[in-house]
């Protein structure tokens, strides 16, 4: 049987090259199964960034745009051709879109130790916004209904707009579930910007970790402040040699400063330690293979989430004291965004201006 499609018309703010924003109107199909939402609030990922300036490499900008950007958001839904989400909810936007439920066929095999939920986020089939694929920023998004997850009537749209890096954190940490619910477990985490902090958010509400078992390491004392659920040290002060020891290292530090937050984790590590890489840079990093053969440690890589991660992360959302947390990364003032010359004009004060705090849009459609 011929499946049924309706069409919508959508405002879509595109980036044509680094820096040039084009407002198109494009028409997208809606097909059985999927949801049309309308995106209230946004948060700009350096990822996004990294796009808007031009600061990936020409193959890649020349392969992925143009497109419209974003990949963290939430939005209310304006159509639905699903009887789970309803007309007139509010959700969180999945960007990693399985493959198969946009008609790309089954996911590649993996190996035989790896499990559905892994393979379901890094299949190649997938289509991930704002890389490649149409993001968050247009007015009418179209998405498959598993990638529009209902949020609690009690999470404002401040806290949710936060779920989808939040969910990063949650996936990475998942890959050492065992490790951070045994009670003796240690933890150091390098990186003090915000995917830093959200992490050991995480790591301090969802497993409990306190100040005696969770320790952040950044490079600037204003932003480590934040950190008061942790202990904190700089790391041009600290002598990682004779640290004490963690089970854990968490890196989220990325860029240029990644050999040394690696490197320096794998100083601290006990023996049968493991590290998870999430900070992301476009350069090759030397670490430290003889210790890491030494001490027999495992490496994990993490950078995307799937949906199952949204619905563990929206109920960790309704804990009051977790919300308040989360408060601290979120600015005073957000910015209205009407149409292609206001994103512009977000994107360009966010390149100019790298703030602690995230950058939230406030779409008006």
């Amino acid at each position: 049987m011929q499946q049924t499609q309706t069409v919508v018309q959508s405002r879509t703010f595109r980036l044509l090259t680094p820096g040039q924003v084009e407002e198109v109107t494009i028409e997208r199909n809606v097909r059985e199964g999927e949801v049309v939402v309308e995106p209230i609030m946004a948060s700009i990922c350096h990822a996004d960034l990294r796009y808007y300036t031009g600061q990936r490499n020409p193959e890649a900008l020349a392969k992925k745009l143009p497109m419209a950007l974003l990949h963290e958001g939430i939005g209310k839904v304006v159509e639905s051709r699903s009887n789970e989400v309803k007309v007139g909810q509010r959700v969180v936007i999945v960007p990693n879109i399985p493959g198969t439920l946009l008609g790309e066929g089954e996911t590649e095999e993996c190996s035989s130790t790896c499990d559905k939920e892994f393979v379901d986020n890094y299949s190649e089939k997938n289509k991930f916004l704002g890389s490649g694929y149409d993001g968050i920023a247009q007015n009418r998004l179209v998405l498959p209904a598993d990638c529009a997850i209902p949020i609690p009537d009690h999470i404002p749209n401040e806290i949710a707009v936060l779920s989808e890096l939040c969910t990063v954190s949650f996936n990475a940490l998942r890959r050492v579930k065992d490790k951070l619910e045994s009670p003796n477990t240690k933890v150091a985490l390098f990186g003090d910007g915000p995917v830093g902090y959200l992490t050991a958010s995480m790591i301090h509400h969802i497993y409990g970790l306190d100040a005696s078992r969770l320790k952040v390491f950044g490079a600037i004392p204003e932003k480590l402040a934040h950190f008061t659920f942790a202990s904190c040290a700089l790391v041009q002060d600290y002598d990682f040699k004779s640290g004490e020891k963690v089970d854990i290292v968490v890196e989220c530090t990325g860029g240029r400063f990644s050999e040394s937050a690696v490197n320096q984790g794998i100083d601290l590590l006990s023996r049968g330690g493991s590290l998870i890489l999430m900070g992301v840079t476009e350069e090759r990093v030397p670490i430290n293979t003889r210790d890491v053969l030494e001490k027999g440690l495992t490496l994990f890589g993490s950078s995307r989430s799937s949906c199952p991660d949204y619905h563990a992360v929206l109920s960790a959302m309704e804990d009051v004291e977790y919300q308040q947390t989360l408060l601290a990364i979120l600015p005073s003032e957000y910015v209205s965004v009407k149409n292609a010359n206001d994103f512009k004009k977000a994107m360009d004060s966010a390149a100019e201006h790298r703030s602690w705090q995230k950058v939230i849009l406030d779409f008006k459609w």
